[in-house]
Formats: structure tokens, sequence, C-alpha cells
């Protein structure tokens, strides 16, 4: 978590993007977010085929494969090269799922999901905001003077808290994470290996970050959100986690993990969903004071 302070004040940097072309996003932080990663092993059938700064999850199995996130729009290529470099075809890939509807989560999944053929899930707002290829005014980065475009994406399901998506052995819940967006989603699930099943989080982000007018606190006809917000982080810090892997993989050290992988040890089964929702809450309560202040 240690890296948690820093990415935060560079996605508040970052969060308004170039509305002139929704297939290539600038941004301050974009190219850097980019940056190639080699795919890898997390455990059991869970694989990170994301790039150094921006997660996506490939979980699969027999019948066919989950893909967590896009990225960024030109992140697809990558997605889908690091997806044929663990061994995996992008055309068996059955689902995508989608943490929140950002540019920088979802830019790339209207790509990937043309490749695969694949139905893409997402909470009820998140699945609007996909069709739409637009956030709505109720984000807390809504910025009318400056609408944040991606592209849209088809073949789009909403899904509910708690509903369990099923491919193969493989069991996938879906958990409404309210806070960063209205429609963020926390997806959990168990990967086995040698005979030892593992609690996956692929957590989504708990940053308060909004364009410059907007309050987590309400006001001016706007409600208080605060106690939602908290709860969301309450929630993800008592979820079972062997594994946690947040949507930008420094928000949960997931690279540094990796480093610590060696053949007799796995650097990424030490939990971690207490702590990532702790340093979530520290950041979350001094933004509240700020509020109200």
């Amino acid at each position: 978590m240690k890296r948690l302070a820093a990415l935060t004040a560079a996605l508040c940097l970052s969060f308004s993007a170039s509305a002139n072309d929704p297939n290539h996003i600038d941004c301050g932080s974009c190219a850097a977010w980019n940056v190639a990663q080699k795919p890898f092993k997390i455990v059991g059938n869970t694989y990170y085929v994301g790039t150094k700064e921006l997660s996506a999850m490939l979980v699969t199995t027999p019948k066919g494969h989950v893909l967590l996130d896009g990225a960024l729009p030109q992140s697809a290529a990558q997605i889908e090269a690091n997806i044929k470099a663990l061994g995996f075809n992008i055309r068996d890939v059955k689902y995508i799922l989608n943490s929140h509807a950002h540019w920088d989560h979802a830019g790339g999944i209207s790509a990937l999901q043309k490749a695969s053929g694949a139905t893409v899930l997402a909470s009820e707002w998140g699945a609007r905001v996909l069709r739409a290829g637009t956030v709505e005014a109720d984000d807390p980065q809504y910025n009318p003077k400056h609408i944040e475009h991606f592209p849209k994406v088809a073949n789009v399901r909403a899904v509910k808290d708690n509903e369990v998506i099923r491919v193969g052995d493989v069991a996938i819940t879906a958990l409404m994470a309210p806070g960063h967006t209205p429609g963020s989603t926390t997806w959990t699930w168990k990967s086995c290996e040698a005979g030892k099943c593992h609690d996956i989080v692929y957590a989504d982000s708990l940053t308060a970050v909004s364009a410059d007018d907007f309050r987590f606190t309400g006001g001016a006809g706007k409600p208080d959100l605060s106690d939602s917000f908290r709860s969301t982080i309450d929630r993800i810090g008592k979820l079972q986690c062997d594994v946690i892997v947040s949507t930008h993989p420094g928000f949960t050290d997931t690279l540094d993990k990796l480093a610590k992988t060696t053949p007799t040890h796995n650097g990424f089964l030490v939990g971690g969903c207490a702590e990532y929702a702790a340093a979530s809450l520290k950041r979350f309560d001094e933004r509240i004071a700020t509020e109200r202040r």
C-alpha cells in the first residue's frame, strides 16, 4: 500500500482526458500507465494480463475464460497479446467484467469485446455508461466542460450485488462497491493450486478522486455520500482475502509481490484486503476533513 498516496495524486492530475479521440486517450499519466508489462501467473488459473499501471486479470477454465477490465483504448492490443503469450485465445473469453466505467479501466473493453465476442458484465450504472461511452452526471469526476468519452461497448449486461457468474468450474461474485463511482464493483473468486483453494479479490478503486466542485459530503441539493463510501471501504476490508489486486496494481503493490515470488514462494498469497481498506479509509477521512473545514 506504500504507493497509494502517490498514485492517488496522479489520478487527481490525470482524470480529465482528451475528449477529441475516444479511441486513443491522452492524459497526464496515460503513457506511463500504458507501459508494457509481461503477463504473469498470480495463482492457479488466475493471471495478470494488464499494463504496468492498469490492471487486467484473466481467469481460465477448460470451458472458457473470464477477463476483468480493459484498461485504456490503446491498451487493448497489449492485453490481447498478453493473453496469447500465456497460451490462451481471446476467442475463448466468454465474459469481460468491468470494475468501473472510466476510460482508464473500460476504454479497451469495446475492442476486446469485438475480438472475443464476449458478453460484458457491469453494475447497472456501469452498464449504462459502457453502452453510452460517457460518464453520467452523478459521477464524482463528471465535468460538464470536459466530458469523458471512450469507445461505446456492445453486448453489455447488468449484474446485481452478490450475483454469481459461472464459467466451467469457476464462480465469480459481483460485489457492489459504490464510492469511486456510483457503479463501482469488486469481483471475488477462488483459484486452486496444489490441492488448495485461495480467495482472490479484484478490488475496485477506493480513491475519492473528483471534479474540483464535487463534495462527497453533499450540499447544494446533492446527497452526502460519505457514509456510503465508508461502508464500501469497510466491506472490502472484511472480505476473505488470500490475494488482492486492485485496478491500479500499485495500490496493492502487485508488481512488488511479483518480484518477491520464487519457484518455492508465492509473493501474492499475503492477504491485504484489511490493509488496503485501512490505507483507503485514512485517505478518505483526510478528504472529508478538508470538505468540512
